[in-house]
């Protein structure tokens, strides 16, 4: 069976052995197309950019730029694929393969947490398309969103490939790394959304005890009130 990882090296394989010119295009194309179809492994291509910029193939400012342009396209065609059709995402009749679970907790980010949540886009391991689509279903400000996109992917893809920079050969290793931060940002935001969940709960039973004492004043002599089902 073909395993990820056996994909991932034989794709390194065939770029390493490109002209600088199309390995440079690789990066631009793979970071934006990881965006728009989130199965592809752009994170890893940046990083074995970042190991080719070590060896002396390519510049590593370089890979960085197009690295950060093709992720903040790509979160910007999401945008506008968001912004155009709009609450339609959310037909359960249409477009079923889109993830409507997480749309309705990226919105539920949005609401609370604003710019922040684009801003940390590309730190939220499996959470980027969506985080895109649902702010452009939102018509949130496009200049500012596009700002805040491009800072998350500068920020991220200049990590990442100034690991593979450094680690050299031993490139896939970040990989694993990569894997168990995803694992720990989906447990982290489990966490984060139980904790808001909790919270508005809270609120909700403390706002509702007052009107219910309230109602228990107005109640005449010898009256039972009846407790609401």
């Amino acid at each position: 069976m073909i395993s990820p990882g056996n994909i991932i090296t034989d794709f390194a394989d065939w770029m390493a052995a490109l002209p600088a010119v199309w390995a440079y295009a690789t990066i631009l194309v793979i970071a934006y197309g990881e965006n728009v179809l989130p199965p592809i492994p752009g994170d890893m291509i940046v990083v074995f950019g970042g190991y080719l910029a070590g060896i002396g193939t390519l510049d590593l400012w370089v890979v960085i730029v197009l690295s950060t342009l093709g992720g903040a396209a790509g979160f910007m065609t999401m945008y506008a694929i968001g912004y155009r059709i709009g609450d339609a995402v959310l037909d359960p009749g249409r477009l079923r393969w889109l993830p409507k679970k997480q749309i309705f907790k990226a919105q539920r980010w949005l609401h609370r947490w604003g710019y922040g949540v684009v801003l940390a886009n590309r730190f939220l391991s499996g959470a980027r398309s969506v985080i895109s689509l649902t702010a452009g279903m939102a018509h949130m400000r496009p200049g500012r969103t596009a700002l805040f996109a491009t800072i998350s992917a500068l920020v991220w893809t200049a990590l990442i490939s100034v690991a593979g920079y450094q680690i050299g050969e031993n490139w896939e290793v970040v990989g694993t790394y990569l894997r168990t931060y995803g694992r720990f940002m989906v447990a982290l935001l489990l966490v984060v959304v139980a904790v808001v969940l909790l919270r508005w709960y809270r609120r909700r039973r403390a706002g509702g005890a007052p009107r219910d004492a309230a109602a228990g004043e107005g109640a005449t002599p010898g009256e039972v009130e009846t407790p609401s089902v």
